[in-house]
């Protein structure tokens, strides 16, 4: 787990974004993410959606995201930043 006050700015700023509904920079933000992975909880196929978190001097969409799971885009049940493109996750808590 990771308390929402010790990310980057950026990611604290995507979280909120997520709950207001955007805007976003890229196309791929909210879409449906498929934990092909496996490393979050199982859940039905349209459950999660990623989001971009921007890096710094990045020229593309960089490495960090946030995948929120639930019924309702704008008040998911959990949300997990990835600083490494899915290659692991920690739960936002607040």
């Amino acid at each position: 787990m990771v308390a929402l006050a010790t990310l980057p700015p950026e990611a604290r700023r995507t979280e909120q974004l997520i709950h207001s509904g955007g805007p976003w920079l890229h196309e791929k933000d909210g879409v449906v993410f498929g934990n092909r992975e496996g490393l979050l909880p199982r859940r039905a196929r349209g459950y999660y959606r990623e989001y971009t978190v921007p890096t710094p001097g990045s020229r593309d969409r960089g490495a960090r995201r946030i995948v929120c799971g639930g019924h309702e885009v704008r008040a998911p049940e959990a949300c997990y930043y990835s600083a490494d493109h899915y290659a692991s996750f920690k739960r936002i808590v607040q």
